[in-house]
């Protein structure tokens, strides 16, 4: 019977068929029986092992309690809740089956220090402000496991992917460890390479100068994008979206980006899926106004977006900008526009439609200032084109922003913000400005091609007790040139609109030309004196400005360089250099009107400035002239980072006096000069009227007499000019994040200018032909005459024979007079003594006037501003295309320095 069972629970075999009426029984299956749990109570409870913390802290984790009862389960749950206090490296509890509880535990160790290894692209300041673990905390693993992802994800950020952080541990005596992560770096992963698939009318390489993302390559090894940045990743799509919409594919979309980090965890390989979609131009171009000032006809015609044009989101934001100014600036403060799409798939147009909300006429509440701590509230509020309850207008909330920010006292980029008033009908402006350093105090030093080694020092405080005041004191010193100068200007009188200012100064000044490379000093001059500035605005843009100066100029050569028994000697100096010798005082006064419209005065971008004037010395002391000089700018932002600007300048001075036949009337001191650094691609006064003196070489009586080629045994002395231009025009070139970040600024110019209108000098020496023992003419070998001294007889300016006076008080000195002395052939000669003719023998030379033409000089080429580690640095490389005979030029020049 019982294997009969067993046969059918292994092998079934067909039952009979059972009467409907009746079904087989189910097996029923039968759970086993619990466990039963044995409750015990609990007599005693104690915790060995402790060492820092009390027994009743480890107690206060578990629910076992003297008198209580327990079971296994209790138990087990105790020893859980007490290894999640973090506190224990070990818990067991023993005495489970007497109720004599005994919980032996072991402390997890105390940290004594965090040290970090390996780490020199991460600081360790900026690592422990991401970590848990610190000193006199207690140690877990799980702590350590979630450091070492802190630090991982730190590296990861700065796109180190093949980081790597391993953890130690030290243990100390008392239960005390040191904490090591020995780190490995590794090398920052590049993007390798970026591939886009789907697109047909652009170029991979057209859409991947739209991305922030670069490749790692040499063409952008300054640049800092050629990391792989998950969040640069989501900004890219977003910027070729932008792309595409600003050139009419209205329904492109990128279906999927992917960065892949390749097995060596060094590079990444980004893939952009995207879809172009057609083409779309605008259809009818539409504006409805709710506001009743506005023509909607006339606001349509004058939108810069025309039926039939290529779709373009920018200009559908710029319009919506534009529509909003429009209405900002009748006063409706809060108009909010909002433009309507409606696109036609078939015929591929973008119907648009702006509409301009109801709104009311919006008036000035009041204006906040906030966050000025030194800067008083006048300073600000002076330059407010609003005032409080005036109508709301955004051109001259923006004037205000823009000359708020020209002050250069607050954050860079300040706005005025407008916040909804108590009315529907009113408007705040808050002024919520971050203020800077004002003072400066300089001491810097450097090397430049015009002047070699420099040091300055200057203090500065451009807003003096917050009042908008500047004040300021410098002290420079070169080979070429030392000035002292103190400063102090008020931009407000007496809180009036009157700008007044004023300096004191001191400057000598050594002019130089060139013999060959080496620089040699001509005359030196020092201006001792003061001028006083003030400036009256006419209207928002247009100031009137008059100045007045009182100087005393004392020219001087060097005695035993240019002297002669005590008088300057033209054969040694040039005629022109001793014209100029002597102590001569200037007063004058002038007057200019300027336009300036720029958005900052620091560092414009859009916006012109023009200047006209005019000065007239004569008001008193020695020298006589008037000057007339205008100049202007202009700045375009063209868009993507680029500034485009023109600038031109010009002048013109007129004496006053009159001078004697070869002497230019204008002073050589007064003269305008041109070149190095205000027009690159000439050197220092490379521009302009020059007089040239080039030696002979050979036997003038053997008639082989050359002139001297070598450049290097030339003089060349820049003579300055009476009337100059100089324009200019030139685009600054935006680069990426990483030379941004450097202060990297470069630029493309051209430049065109010239300096001329001198007097042509009188010659230092006449020279005749020289001929053989028979009378013939003497010729040399290139067929130029044979050159002698004539008579070796030196003259003055006018013509007349000089003398040497031969006996009495002016023994030695040069007159014109055959006998006695007088200091010019224009007053009586005094005295008996007995003069011989002054006769300096001297080899032959050719003295060349050159350079005094206006025809334009041309320069072509590029510069580089860098906020370098070593202070400010200007290098330009310019090629001249146009030049006149005689022009210096020069290919590199730059201008560096140190602050410290």
């Amino acid at each position: 019977m019982l294997s009969g069972l067993a046969h059918a629970q292994t092998a079934p075999t067909p039952a009979p068929a059972a009467p409907p009426q009746t079904a087989a029984p189910a097996p029923q299956v039968l759970a086993p029986p619990a466990p039963v749990q044995q409750v015990r109570t609990v007599r005693s409870l104690r915790v060995e092992g402790s060492q820092r913390l009390e027994p009743e802290t480890v107690l206060s984790y578990t629910r076992l309690r003297v008198g209580e009862t327990y079971t296994n389960e209790t138990v087990d749950q105790a020893i859980k809740d007490l290894l999640a206090s973090e506190l224990l490296a070990d818990v067991a509890i023993e005495g489970v089956e007497t109720g004599d509880l005994v919980i032996r535990i072991r402390e997890n160790p105390v940290i004594n220090r965090v040290i970090y290894e390996g780490n020199k692209r991460l600081k360790q300041d900026k690592i422990s402000k991401e970590v848990k673990l610190a000193p006199r905390q207690i140690f877990t693993r799980t702590a350590v496991r979630a450091d070492v992802a802190r630090i991982i994800e730190l590296y990861r950020r700065q796109g180190r992917f093949a980081a790597s952080v391993e953890p130690k541990m030290v243990s100390l005596d008392q239960n005390r460890v040191d904490v090591i992560f020995e780190i490995s770096e590794g090398p920052k992963s590049k993007v390798r390479q970026i591939n886009i698939i789907g697109n047909e009318v652009f170029s991979d390489g057209k859409l991947r100068g739209e991305m922030a993302t670069k490749t790692a390559s040499l063409m952008h090894l300054l640049s800092s994008n050629t990391s792989y940045d998950q969040d640069r990743l989501a900004y890219d799509q977003q910027k070729l979206r932008q792309f595409y919409l600003t050139e009419g594919y209205a329904d492109f979309r990128v279906i999927s980006a992917v960065a892949e980090l390749t097995p060596d965890k060094k590079d990444f390989i980004i893939t952009y899926v995207v879809e172009e979609g057609p083409r779309y131009k605008f259809g009818p171009v539409k504006v409805d106004s709710a506001i009743r000032d506005f023509d909607d006809k006339r606001l349509a015609s004058a939108l810069s977006i025309k039926e039939g044009q290529w779709y373009n989101a920018k200009a559908v934001e710029d319009t919506v900008e534009q529509l909003s100014e429009t209405a900002g600036a009748f006063g409706y403060a809060f108009a909010e526009v909002t433009p309507q799409f409606e696109r036609d798939r078939e015929k591929l147009t973008m119907s648009m439609n702006f509409n301009i909300g109801e709104s009311n006429r919006t008036y000035i509440e009041r204006i906040e200032i906030t966050g000025n701590r030194q800067t008083q509230d006048k300073v600000i509020r002076r330059e407010f084109r609003v005032a409080e309850g005036d109508a709301f207008n955004t051109f001259l909330v923006k004037r205000s922003q823009d000359r708020i920010n020209s002050l250069g006292y607050f954050q860079d980029k300040f706005e005025i913000e407008r916040v909804e008033g108590s009315a529907p009908d009113r408007i705040v402006l808050r002024a919520n400005v971050e203020e800077r350093p004002n003072g400066e105090l300089t001491l810097s030093a450097g090397f430049s091609s015009l002047e070699r080694f420099i040091l300055q020092a200057s203090i500065r405080q451009r807003n003096f007790r917050g009042m908008g005041q500047t004040v300021s004191a410098s002290v420079d010193y070169s080979s070429y040139s030392k000035s002292i100068e103190l400063g102090f200007t008020e931009p407000y009188l007496f809180d009036s609109n009157v700008a007044l200012g004023g300096t004191i100064f001191r400057q000598d000044y050594n002019a130089f030309n060139y013999i060959g490379s080496d620089r040699s000093t001509t005359y030196s001059q020092v201006a001792t004196g003061f001028q006083l500035v003030a400036g009256l605005p006419l209207t928002e843009y247009w100031t009137l400005s008059g100045r007045y100066t009182l100087r005393q100029d004392d020219v001087t050569l060097d005695e035993s360089s240019f002297y002669t028994n005590g008088v300057c000697d033209p054969l040694k100096a040039g005629r022109y250099y001793c014209e100029a010798v002597g102590n001569r005082i200037t007063s004058l006064v002038g007057v200019s009107l300027i336009y300036d419209s720029l958005n900052s005065r620091l560092r414009p971008t859009r916006g012109q400035r023009m200047s006209i004037g005019a000065d007239f010395a004569g008001l008193g002391g020695e020298v006589k002239y008037i000057r007339a000089r205008a100049e202007g700018d202009k700045y375009w932002n063209v868009g993507s980072g680029f500034i485009f600007s023109v600038s031109a300048e010009g002048g013109y001075i007129h004496s006053l006096e009159k001078a004697a036949a070869g002497i230019d009337p204008v002073r050589i001191t007064d003269r305008f000069y041109l070149g190095e650094p205000q027009f690159r691609g000439f050197d220092i006064r490379g521009v302009g009227p020059r007089v040239q003196r080039i030696s002979y070489t050979g036997d003038p009586t053997a008639g082989t007499q050359l002139l001297v080629t070598d450049k290097d045994q030339i003089v060349d002395d820049a003579l300055g000019g009476k009337a100059y231009y100089l324009a200019k025009a030139e685009l600054e070139i935006p680069l990426g994040a990483g030379a941004a970040e450097m202060g990297l600024r470069p630029s493309i110019f051209v430049m065109a200018g010239s300096l001329f209108g001198i007097k042509r000098p009188g010659k230092t020496i006449e020279f005749t032909q020289a001929t053989d023992s028979s009378g013939n003419l003497l010729f040399n070998q290139d067929g130029s005459p044979t050159l002698l001294p004539k008579d070796n007889f030196i003259k003055d300016a006018s013509g007349n024979q000089l003398y040497i006076v031969g006996s009495g008080s002016n023994v030695g000195a040069l007159t014109t007079c055959t006998v006695g002395y007088s200091s010019s052939a224009s007053t009586p000669c005094v005295g008996t003594s007995i003069n011989t003719i002054y006769n300096v023998p001297t080899s032959p030379f050719l003295e060349r006037f050159v350079g005094d033409s206006a025809r334009p000089r041309i320069s072509v080429g590029f510069g580089v501003n860098w906020n370098s580690p070593f202070g400010p640095l200007r290098i330009d490389v310019a090629k001249t295309l146009v030049t006149v005979d005689g022009d210096d030029t020069k290919l590199v020049t730059f201008n560096v320095g140190t602050q410290f």
